[in-house]
């Protein structure tokens, strides 16, 4: 009886400490073959924050992500972790290997799924006789060194039970193939895909990278074969299975595709996603049962995904990021296991690894570059296209491992195979810079935009020129977010302007019903005006990542040009609002944004850059989240309030910032600081920024619905930019539903500056804290500073004196007709104040421009003033953001919308702001 309660005890016990796991003194790293998820997990976290770290490293130094993956899985091998006592042991023990093995291997099917989706054979198409002549010489030179190569190498480090055949064909194909998914991504990473040279270079790696894979399928079918005639039996099936998946299946999944739905709107459906990842699967079984690898089925799967309406490109974003960031990592790692650098270990071994490297570079780089030059490309086009034809990277590292796991390869030949795969992708970048520069860049000539035919009226023009020169005809405008959309709208609505001649209208005038005002009644009746001459070019601006669908978006921007959701809105209200309206789409990383829009209105002769900027309240616009700001007016306006909230956190915002989430916010609200703030600073046309705070919204749940009605207020005080708004605001109200207020300003002494009436604290409180708060240096990034002297300062006041005189005095005849018109809506004032910026926040109160608002959204209109205004506002700029809580906010607002937007954006809650920038000369020859 004791045996038997001790036996129950004793198993008791051990069941006890198996359930308490760590807490009962279980080993976590102790590989269980029946519970093996919690070693896989460990070995899974180091190696994504490993290859994480690596990757931010590379990133600098614009090195592709490939580069950082194959790096760290071979510093988690034996070459190097592997050193450290015990660590192979205890994380990557050979009992666990098949595990890994498996899921590494169930991530590189899906992933060659995608590499599968990323070719497009559309692409081929263009340049075709240039691609198929670069890809052929280029296949067959390396394919031929490759084999001539593989004979040294089988004497010298393999052994005989190895068929010297198959080892010449993996070698040949070792050095001849070119990695596709990794210049697809130095191509987008260098701006390349809108060149000649990118459209030439894509086109040939996609015939590089099919023959590639049809020589590898040939070589594994040889090796799995007992025999000349089973290979064959292989082959056939193969094609018979190419045949299948190419034509009926592909077939019904386009009508599958059609018949939910997610072909039309290019988003597939659970029944859509579950036929394609079990579609990936079935494929991958069937090559692999044939005696041809899985990963050959998953990438056929990939190339009868229809591309249309970014279909293709909502399967990648639903699938890449777990196989990128956790599968893919595996695989590396793998092949990291397997790679042992100790092994070369004397010259022999390294001479012949330098001799690979040099073979392999050579192959294909002498024969895309005589190509290239014999296609008519220059010296250092070829050069390019030869270097970019020369990267290997991931599928150099697929088709090694296959030659490994095959038995073709040893661990010796397979390590020096892999050195120089990292070596070749290594050089390609910098190769390509130096080859090839930016300043040399030639577009192709299939440009990725989209020029709408928009209906013109007899006797008008889009073509940019007047009779008048300071009326504006061409405009840029900026769409990088979806919440751009209401600052984009209200601008078009500005814009829009009957030609000379032509009757009145309202911008929302509806057809006649009865009981209209005879008024109404009369507006109705009368010829429709002719079109503006005013035209809009849109460039929608989509940040170019890592992922695998922001390299297909890049290639796909002809697609997405028409169909972005962005660019049809605004393109349908501009034609509504008859505005017409061009498109074009880039895809770049977001550091480049600046460069493109400056380098897009130097193509488009652009005389206005126009940047909406609006933010929803650390929400998504997409899902109607946007957090409620405190001080709105409506619901409609929560959704929309001033960008700089979140990143400022002011007295009258941080808790909406809190309850927005505003550190994620803060981040975005810099970035986009930044990037307006190089537009203004290296942009060839005027600028205009429009700040949208959701003002223009606020009528909408009132009776005081403002029907597209406005007016403007300009406080004028003096300088390039100020004259710029003087004009721009009399065009602006060349459109009878625009009225403004124009005040010019003079500061004069009238005691300390800046202390009128504070609000918030006590005004000794104002006076020590604005004594101890700084504006500049408390930000960085791109700022625009001037040089000034007292001739050129002498000079802008006259001019500024002229301009001022030329519009506000009743007896000028010398403008045209339709300014003449403008000013009968426009009020001019003059305003004397020692402090200026409280005095214009006060004058621009709907309750001081008097009845003229009623029933209309107030705009506020400024110049930027970043250099020869005649007057210095930091002082009293300082006192505004003390009194309104934005003591952190000084020098962001300052170098973004100059002093006298900042106090607007600071002293006001919710008036929209447009700030202009006259345009700056080189060597600022323009007063």
């Amino acid at each position: 009886m004791g045996a038997l309660t001790d036996g129950v005890v004793h198993l008791a016990s051990r069941e006890a400490a198996e359930q308490g796991g760590i807490i009962s003194g279980d080993n976590p790293t102790a590989y269980n073959a029946s519970d093996p998820l919690r070693l896989w997990v460990i070995q899974v976290g180091i190696i994504v924050v490993f290859t994480q770290l690596i990757a931010a490293f590379f990133r600098k130094i614009r090195q592709p992500r490939v580069i950082a993956e194959v790096i760290g899985g071979v510093l988690l091998g034996p070459s190097v972790m592997g050193r450290i006592p015990n660590f192979t042991f205890r994380i990557f023990p050979k009992s666990s290997i098949p595990i890994f093995t498996l899921t590494a291997n169930v991530g590189l099917v899906f992933f060659l799924f995608l590499v599968g989706l990323e070719i497009d054979l559309r692409v081929i198409r263009r340049n075709a006789r240039s691609a198929f002549l670069i890809s052929a010489v280029g296949l067959i030179i390396p394919l031929a060194m490759g084999a001539v190569l593989a004979l040294p190498l089988y004497d010298q480090f393999v052994d005989e039970s190895v068929k010297k055949g198959y080892f010449i064909l993996f070698v040949a194909v070792a050095i001849g193939i070119t990695a596709f998914p990794v210049l697809c991504r130095i191509l987008s990473e260098l701006r390349l895909l809108e060149t000649t040279v990118g459209v030439v270079t894509l086109s040939a790696g996609v015939g590089n990278d099919i023959v590639g894979w049809i020589l590898l399928a040939l070589a594994v079918a040889l090796v799995n074969a007992s025999t000349g005639l089973t290979a064959l039996y292989v082959l056939l099936s193969a094609l018979a299975y190419i045949l299948v998946l190419m034509f009926p299946i592909r077939m019904a999944y386009r009508w599958l595709a059609r018949r939910t739905g997610s072909l039309e709107s290019g988003q597939p459906t659970t029944l859509v996603m579950a036929v394609t990842l079990l579609l990936v699967l079935v494929s991958a079984l069937f090559t692999d049962i044939i005696g041809i690898h899985a990963i050959f089925g998953g990438f056929l799967a990939g190339l009868i995904i229809p591309h249309e309406n970014g279909f293709a490109i909502a399967i990648v974003e639903k699938l890449e990021d777990i196989i990128s960031l956790i599968f893919l990592p595996l695989y590396f790692v793998l092949s990291g296991l397997n790679t042992n650098l100790g092994l070369l270990n004397n010259g022999v071994t390294w001479g012949y690894t330098i001799l690979i490297c040099v073979f392999a570079f050579v192959g294909k780089f002498s024969g895309c570059f005589v190509t290239a030059k014999l296609c008519g490309f220059t010296f250092r086009e070829s050069g390019a296209i030869g270097t970019l034809m020369s990267c290997k990277g991931l599928v150099e590292l697929i088709v090694l491992n296959v030659g490994l796991s095959a038995g073709i390869l040893d661990e010796r030949t397979f390590s020096m195979f892999v050195l120089h795969a990292i070596v070749l992708t290594f050089m390609t970048t910098p190769l390509t810079l130096l080859w090839y520069p930016s300043r040399l860049h030639v577009r192709s000539t299939d440009i990725k935009s989209s020029e709408l035919d928009v209906p013109v009226l007899e006797g008008t023009s889009t073509l940019p020129g007047s009779s008048d020169d300071s009326m504006k005809h061409k405009f840029s405008l900026i769409l990088n977010r979806v919440e751009h959309l209401p600052a984009a709208m209200v601008l078009a609505q500005l814009l829009q302007r009957p030609s000379r001649g032509t009757t009145a209208f309202h911008p929302l005038t509806l057809t006649g019903t009865e009981g209209s005002s005879e008024k109404e009644k009369e507006a109705i009746s009368s010829p429709p005006p002719a079109y503006s001459p005013v035209s809009v070019s849109a460039l929608r601006l989509i940040e170019l990542t890592e992922r695998t669908s922001a390299v297909l978006k890049s290639q796909e921007a002809n697609a997405l040009v028409t169909a972005d959701p962005l660019l049809a809105v605004f393109r349908t209200f501009g034609n509504l609002n008859r505005v017409p309206v061009s498109s074009a789409l880039s895809v770049i990383p977001e550091e480049e944004f600046a460069e493109r829009v400056v380098s897009f209105a130097e193509e488009q002769r652009s005389q206005m850059v126009i940047v909406p900027w609006s933010y929803s309240g650390g929400g998504n616009i997409k899902d109607g989240s946007a957090a409620v700001h405190p001080d709105s007016m409506s619901p409609i306006m929560s959704a929309l309030h001033n960008p700089f909230d979140s990143l400022f956190g002011g007295a009258n915002n941080n808790k909406a910032a809190q309850t927005a989430g505003a550190s994620g916010s803060s981040v975005l609200s810099f970035q986009y600081s930044n990037f307006i703030r190089k537009v203004f600073l290296s942009s060839p046309a005027d600028v205009a920024l429009f700040v949208d705070r959701g003002h223009h919204l606020e009528g909408l749940n009132t009776s005081n619905f403002t029907s597209g009605e406005y007016h403007i207020f300009l406080p004028f005080f003096g300088g390039p930019d100020d004259r710029l708004a003087l004009n721009f605001v009399m065009q602006l109200c060349t459109n009878p539903a625009i009225s403004a207020t124009v005040v010019r300003v003079r500061k004069v002494d009238g005691g300390d500056e800046g202390l009128s009436r504070p609000t918030t604290v006590d005004q000794e409180k104002i006076i020590a804290a604005a004594a101890n708060f700084t504006i500049s240096g408390t930000a960085v990034g791109a700022d625009t500073i001037y040089a000034r002297d007292t001739q050129t300062q002498l000079a802008s006041d006259t001019a500024d004196n002229i301009s001022w005189a030329r519009y506000s005095s009743p007896a000028s005849q010398s403008l045209p007709d339709v300014f003449q018109e403008a000013l009968n809506r426009i009020h001019f004032r003059e305003l004397d104040s020692s402090a200026p910026l409280h005095a214009i926040l006060e004058h621009s109160l709907p309750a001081s421009l008097g009845e003229v608002t009623r029933g209309k959204s107030v705009i506020v209109l400024v110049g930027r003033g970043r250099r020869l205004a005649n007057e210095s506002h930091k002082q009293e700029l300082k006192t505004i953001l003390v009194e309104h809580g934005f003591t952190g906010a000084g020098a962001e607002l300052s170098k973004t919308l100059g002093d006298v937007g900042a106090a607007f954006v600071a002293g006001t809650k919710h008036t929209n702001l447009l700030v202009v920038q006259a345009a700056v000369s080189k060597d600022e020859s323009r007063v």
